[in-house]
C-alpha cells in the first residue's frame, strides 16, 4: 500500500515541479524569441536602406537571419536539455521526499497494528478464563451456592483485570498523543506526597517503608499526569519489593532540571531486560517468576509517554537481588 502511495506522491511532486519548470522555460523562450525577432526586424530594416544607395555586402541579410535562427534553436535545445535534467533529478528527489513524508505515517500504522495485536492478545486471556469458568458453572447441574459464589467471585476478578487493562490502554493512547494541554506550575513535592498517599495502603500490606528524603521543586507541567507517573513508579517498586523492604523517593533540582528518583530493595532487573522494560506489555521472566503481582506491562510505557510529553528523560539503574532505581529528569525552567 505504501509503495503505491509513495509512487503516487512522487508523480504528484514531479508534476508540480515540471509544471513550474516548463512554464518558466516557456516564459524565457518567449522573451528570448521576442528579442531575437526584434533584432531580425532591425537588421531587415537597416538592410532596406540599399534602396537609397547604401548596399550591404552580398549575402549579409541571409547571414544575419541564419545566425539569429540558429541562436534561437540553441536556446530551445538548452531549455529542453535543462528540463530533461530537472525531470531526472526531480524524479529522484520526489521519490525521496515522498518516502520521508510517508515514513512517519507508515511507522504510526505499524505501531497501531502492533498495539491492536498486543491488546487483543492480552484481552484474550482474561476473557477466555471468564468464559470458561461461566460455561463450566452452567453445565454443572449440581452446583452448590458456595461454588456458584466462588465462580462469581473469580469472574469478577477477571472483569476487574479487563477493566484495568482497558483503563491502561486508554491512558497509554492519551499520553502517546503527546499533548501538552493544561500545563501550568506544578509543585513536585505535592505530586510526590499525593502519589505516596495512594500507594501507602499497598505498601502497608507488605510492611514496606516508603521514605521521602528531600523536597522536590516546582516545574511547568500537568499535575494529573505527573501524579500518574510517580504513582506508576511507586506501584512497581511495591510490587517487586519483598515484604519489609524499603522504598526511597528523592526529589531535587540540578541546574535547570528537576529530578525525581524512586529506588527500592526489590528483586532487580536483568541487564538484558532493561532496554525492553518501557515497551508495551513487556514483563521480564524474573518478574513473572518471583512475584504474583498483577498488571499487563503497560505501566512503564505510560510513564515513558508522560516523561516524553514533559520533554524529560527516564533512566534505570538495577542490580539483581539488590534493587532498582528509576530517575526522572524534567526541565524546571
Amino acid at each position: 500500500m505504501f509503495k503505491h502511495a509513495r509512487l503516487k506522491l512522487t508523480i504528484v511532486y514531479l508534476g508540480i515541479i515540471m509544471a513550474i519548470s516548463i512554464s518558466f522555460s516557456a516564459f524565457i523562450y518567449r522573451i528570448v524569441s521576442y528579442e531575437f525577432q526584434r533584432r531580425v526586424d532591425e537588421i531587415e530594416r537597416r538592410l532596406e536602406l540599399r534602396r537609397y544607395g547604401f548596399l550591404p555586402p552580398p549575402g549579409e541579410t541571409q547571414l544575419f537571419i541564419a545566425d539569429v535562427k540558429e541562436a534561437r534553436a540553441k536556446v530551445l535545445y538548452v531549455l529542453i536539455y535543462t528540463n530533461a535534467v530537472i525531470l531526472i533529478f526531480s524524479s529522484a528527489a520526489g521519490y525521496f521526499l515522498a518516502g520521508m513524508t510517508l515514513r512517519p505515517i507508515e511507522e504510526a500504522m505499524d505501531e497501531q497494528k502492533r498495539f491492536v495485536a498486543d491488546a487483543s492478545h492480552e484481552l484474550k486471556t482474561p476473557l477466555t478464563s471468564l468464559q470458561t469458568s461461566i460455561e463450566v458453572a452452567l453445565r454443572d447441574k449440581k452446583i452448590t451456592l458456595r461454588e456458584a459464589l466462588f465462580t462469581l467471585s473469580d469472574s469478577l476478578s477477571d472483569i476487574k483485570n479487563i477493566t484495568n487493562l482497558t483503563s491502561d490502554l486508554l491512558s497509554l493512547t492519551k499520553y502517546q498523543q503527546n499533548k501538552r494541554e493544561f500545563f501550568g506550575r506544578v509543585d513536585l513535592q505535592d505530586v510526590v506526597l499525593s502519589s505516596v498517599k495512594k500507594i501507602s495502603p499497598l505498601a502497608k500490606k507488605k510492611k514496606i517503608v516508603i521514605k521521602i528524603i528531600s523536597k522536590a521543586p516546582e516545574i511547568r507541567g500537568n499535575k494529573e499526569s505527573l501524579e500518574k507517573l510517580v504513582t506508576i513508579l511507586l506501584d512497581n517498586a511495591v510490587k517487586y519489593t519483598p515484604e519489609k523492604g524499603r522504598i526511597e523517593v528523592n526529589g531535587r533540582k540540578i541546574g535547570k532540571y528537576a529530578t525525581i528518583s524512586v529506588s527500592d530493595t526489590g528483586f532487580g532487573i536483568a541487564k538484558k531486560d532493561i532496554p525492553l522494560i518501557f515497551e508495551r506489555f513487556y514483563r521480564s521472566d524474573i518478574s513473572r517468576s518471583k512475584t504474583n503481582a498483577g498488571g499487563f506491562g503497560l505501566g512503564l510505557s505510560i510513564a515513558k509517554s508522560i516523561v516524553d510529553i514533559h520533554k524529560g528523560t527516564i533512566t534505570v539503574e538495577s542490580e539483581l537481588g539488590k534493587g532498582t532505581k528509576f530517575t526522572v529528569k524534567l526541565p524546571s525552567d
